[in-house]
């Protein structure tokens, strides 16, 4: 794997592993847990890959994958309401590209990469215990899908590592949800500092410097806010509703003309 780019060989993939793929217009990547026999098991909302409730919406369904209505031959349609799936490695990544996301990288690089949702300063836990979490989840669930604080990234995560963030009124551990938020927060942010620099290239270089601490900071790696929760604990909490986080309503749509 080079310094810019996760890609990797179907070859070289391995039960356990964290895999990815960037949908259309690298708007975002959808992410999963590979567990062997080209099966990969991830999270989605009632069976989609995308949908928040919101305007994003919009953006993300765009940017999607086209589907093929040929269902495929190996993979059991998707159940309603149960977000966690498991689907065949051609399925998962729908015509996209192979990514492998890394842990344990080092500071240096992880701000080398300047995308968030490809790697974390967080240390996997061992893959057999991966796919068990994984494996675990699909049987039992990941609670309600939610873009910002619950998604497929969050899933893949805790799967390989075991970590929840248990302030359900900050950012989930999701890389790429922290990227979505950080760029315009940046901007802001970096606004007041105009009085120090009237210099474009020193505004700009402001607003990369604050984008690049949040994301730092946020990681899953260096958070303060998190705890380790074995899986059969965490679906425990959920049934119980102690880890809850709220699934945004989907707008309604508007009723055909006659």
């Amino acid at each position: 794997m080079g310094l810019l780019s996760n890609r990797i060989e179907r070859s070289s993939l391995k039960p356990g592993d964290h895999i990815y793929s960037w949908r259309s217009a690298y708007i975002y990547a959808h992410h999963g847990i590979y567990v062997g026999d080209n099966r990969v098991i991830h999270f989605t909302r009632r069976g989609q890959e995308v949908g928040t409730g919101t305007i994003l919406d919009v953006l993300l369904v765009s940017s999607g994958p086209a589907r093929s209505h040929v269902p495929c031959s190996t993979c059991a349609p998707a159940q309603e309401g149960h977000g966690v799936v498991t689907s065949c490695l051609d399925c998962f990544l729908s015509g996209g590209i192979l990514y492998r996301f890394e842990y344990d990288v080092s500071p240096a690089l992880f701000l080398a990469k300047a995308r968030g949702g490809t790697c974390t300063l967080a240390v996997s836990d061992a893959d057999d215990e991966v796919v068990h979490r994984a494996k675990y989840l699909l049987e039992n669930g990941f609670g309600c899908y939610n873009v910002f604080k619950k998604n497929c990234e969050d899933f893949a995560i805790y799967c390989k590592t075991g970590l929840l963030v248990l302030d359900h009124s900050t950012m989930g551990q999701s890389g790429q949800a922290v990227s979505i938020i950080g760029g315009p927060l940046a901007a802001v942010l970096s606004t007041p500092l105009r009085l120090v620099t009237t210099n474009i290239y020193g505004m700009v270089a402001t607003a990369v410097g604050v984008y690049c601490a949040s994301r730092y900071a946020a990681d899953i790696g260096m958070r303060m806010d998190v705890v380790k929760v074995p899986v059969e604990e965490l679906t425990s909490r959920l049934a119980a509703g102690m880890l809850q986080v709220i699934e945004p309503s989907l707008p309604s749509l508007p009723a055909p003309a006659d």
